[in-house]
């Protein structure tokens, strides 16, 4: 079976693609080089010459704060570009794995959200993605919405390594207020692959189990590494950002990832000696 991956020089994209490999799938990377997805023709004519059975779509915006000011081109990729594979995947039969955030939920609730919760976007990189999940509906009749949070991994950029690169200050303060569910992307990778293994279209949840606020996930991540800090848990006031974040977006997952304490051990046991952040 073959599978096309978008955004596959990205964190997620870099460890689901040799797991799809291990687990059999022909994959077929695809990166903005060689697709654009904000380019309807160009999908068209990938797809078209590729002819895959599955379309796994990483690529996104994913700079939350920047969206702020740049909404034009968060929505270009997010909305705009998600529509163009639903409506080539839709014609086609083509099924269509969108990964989504739990940034499409306000974080106003305080019981772990479920699939079928009412979304409600409080950012432009929020909104962005539920547009795309909303075109992945319209368009497909076969798809998987995978809603994830809090990603981190070892091909990017993430919350564990800035953390570690700040383990040398005599003290350093973490926001306490914001609640949610660390996910290792590869552990999104493996729930990826649980859903394809069935044929249960629809939208989940697939992210870590388990919760923590952003405090609470420093001090496991420098506990486990050994390093020894004076961490401090603040509020979201005190550091001010362009966009809203919620307040609560923990998911229920449905148990398709493990504990995300369990998960983050693995990863700093695999870490490399030096990772750029």
């Amino acid at each position: 079976m073959k599978i096309l991956v978008t955004g596959a020089n990205g964190m997620l994209g870099q460890d689901l693609c040799p797991i799809l490999e291990d687990f059999g799938y022909e994959v077929v990377e695809t990166d903005v080089q060689n697709l654009d997805i904000t380019d309807f023709e160009r999908v068209v004519e990938v797809l078209k010459s590729e002819n895959p059975d599955i379309v796994v779509h990483c690529a996104a915006y994913t700079n939350v704060d920047k969206a702020e000011e740049d909404f034009a081109t968060a929505r270009l990729i997010n909305s705009t570009g998600t529509e163009n594979l639903a409506k080539v995947c839709g014609k086609k039969d083509i099924t269509l794995v969108y990964i989504s955030t739990d940034y499409v939920f306000d974080g106003e609730g305080s019981t772990p959200l479920k699939p079928s919760d009412k979304p409600a976007p409080i950012n432009n990189y929020g909104l962005t993605k539920l547009e795309g999940e909303e075109f992945v509906k319209k368009y497909c009749k076969k798809y998987f919405i995978t809603r994830t949070s809090w990603l981190y991994g070892h091909h990017g950029k993430n919350f564990v390594e800035t953390m570690l690169s700040l383990s040398n200050k005599p003290e350093l303060k973490v926001v306490d207020d914001q609640v949610g569910c660390p996910t290792w992307t590869v552990e999104l990778s493996n729930g990826i692959v649980k859903l394809l293994g069935g044929e249960n279209y629809g939208t989940y949840h697939v992210c870590g189990s388990g919760q923590t606020s952003w405090y609470g996930f420093a001090k496991e991540v420098f506990e486990l590494s050994g390093v020894s800090i004076n961490l401090i848990p603040c509020k979201t006031e005190e550091f001010p950002r362009p966009a809203r974040r919620p307040h609560y977006s923990v998911m229920d997952n449905g148990k398709i990832c493990r504990d995300w304490k369990s998960a983050l051990r693995d990863y700093l046991a695999l870490r490399p000696e030096k990772v750029e952040v």
